[in-house]
């Protein structure tokens, strides 16, 4: 029989204090972070889903297996490790480690991208973007149709639209794209999983042209659960083997290991063009360090290898998705509008429709983000016109972005049901006062990533 509770598939071995600030810090916090969240400190906030990335908790394996950690600077037995496991999963020639998935992306744009170039992806994600970006290249977005209206329900949302993908190709020309992108999950349409057909169809489409096909794989193993649970004909395979599967399409991919290899930090650049990793390994050398470390410590190593296991294990990623499943479906009963389905590593709330009082161009997602917090010390991420609107160069209102969204990101093993039962109830508290909510506007901002560091004030 199945039974209504979820349980984690695990046991708590060792437990950290969280900090519970009442509402007077809390306020002090936000004015003194320019009311972006990315400046709070830590201890200034009692649930943290202001990302996934680096903050889910380890295995006593992964624990176990770093005190085996090689620290050699050249030839590590960690690195061999760490490579022999990629390799078993994404069946590519050349593995080179990074400190994390951005880097990876930096060495690969570097690599193959130039001036005027434009890369097609279902949807670029923040660091992805700017990377393409300071290419002096177009990162164009080419989703299903679909995939950016929060309310349309699909089995694979994220999937990349396969005309659209043909017809860029052909109206900039063959020789302006250098490759072909497809980010599973799809993390800034809402976690919104990509089928195998759909990969499958864009690597026909880049055979076609002679493009090389990549993936943003920081969590293939949500995706090949996704595809376990929704696509016809693989709900007997092992997410390993959907996996193994997904990656045979593709020509490389990146990764941040700080998602689905269940690290605190690290990542890779995998490929099989020789030519591409050769450059790629004298970059690393350049910026990150030798090939056998990649700006990694033996250690880590060692955990992401047992991590990159783990993480396709089939009652962790049930457990996984499910009680995402389960925030999103109870906040959605208590009237907060969310992205739908519900993704596999977060919930999106949809601040446009919450807060229609609030234009895009005064942010009301980073004015749903700033009332979670403030109400209970829930830090979540905006995902709209702040980290993806244009800038008018005219000093104008900012070009909005597609979607307002607040991503409430649920680190790996980290939290129990009440931990996530309290953001509901904090959630479902917001939503049903959302006319008392009001805009900000940007007073700081960078040229790049300005969502890390910009700071605002209330209108």
């Amino acid at each position: 029989m199945d039974y209504k509770t979820i349980i984690e598939p695990f046991r708590i071995h060792t437990v950290q204090a969280i900090d519970l600030p009442n509402l007077a810090a809390r306020e002090a916090a936000l004015e003194r972070a320019g009311y972006n969240l990315f400046g709070l400190h830590a201890d200034e906030v009692i649930i943290d889903l202001l990302t996934d990335s680096g903050t889910g908790a380890m295995s006593s394996e992964q624990w176990a297996g770093m005190m085996c950690g090689d620290e050699t600077y050249a030839g590590s037995r960690s690195f061999f490790r760490f490579e022999e496991t990629v390799k078993d999963i994404t069946g590519f020639d050349h593995v080179i480690p990074t400190h994390q998935g951005r880097a990876a992306e930096k060495i690969l744009f570097a690599v193959a991208v130039e001036d005027g170039d434009v890369v097609p992806n279902n949807t670029h994600f923040d660091t992805t973007r700017a990377n393409v970006e300071y290419r002096g290249a177009e990162a164009r977005d080419i989703v299903t149709p679909g995939g950016t209206d929060p309310a349309t329900i699909l089995p694979f949302k994220g999937n990349m639209d396969i005309d659209r993908l043909r017809s860029t190709i052909e109206e900039v020309g063959v020789d302006r794209v250098p490759l072909v992108m497809i980010t599973v999950t799809n993390n800034s349409g809402g976690g919104q999983p990509v089928s195998m057909a759909n990969i499958r169809a864009a690597r026909e489409v880049c055979d076609e042209f002679g493009i090389p096909l990549y993936l943003d794989a920081c969590r293939f193993a949500e995706n090949a659960w996704f595809i376990k649970m929704r696509e016809e004909g693989y709900e007997d395979k092992t997410p390993r083997e959907i996996a193994r599967e997904m990656f045979s399409y593709v020509d490389g991919a990146t990764m941040s290991a700080k998602k689905d290899g269940l690290g605190n930090i690290g990542g890779f650049l995998a490929l099989n063009d020789t030519e591409w990793a050769q450059t790629a390994r004298n970059l690393l050398i350049l910026t990150e360090g030798f090939p056998t470390y990649g700006g990694l410590a033996g250690y880590d190593l060692e955990a992401l290898a047992i991590g990159f296991n783990e993480v396709l294990e089939e009652d962790y990623l049930r457990y996984r998705i499910r009680s995402t499943a389960y925030l999103a479906e109870t906040v959605l009963a208590g009237g907060m509008p969310i992205v739908q389905p519900p993704g596999g590593h977060a919930v999106y709330l949809d601040a446009a429709a919450l807060l229609p009082h609030i234009p895009s161009h005064e942010y009301p997602a980073q004015s749903l983000a700033i009332e979670l917090y403030r109400a209970g010390g829930v830090r979540g991420i905006e995902i709209g016109t702040v980290m993806f609107g244009r800038r008018d160069p005219d000093g104008g209102p900012d070009e909005p972005a597609a979607m307002e969204l607040v991503r409430l990101a649920i680190p790996r093993r980290t939290y129990t049901q009440s931990h996530i039962d309290y953001v509901a109830e904090v959630v479902i508290d917001v939503a049903n006062r959302a006319e008392q909510l009001t805009g900000y506007r940007i007073v700081e901002q960078a040229a790049w990533l300005r969502h890390f560091t910009a700071r605002l004030e209330a209108l």
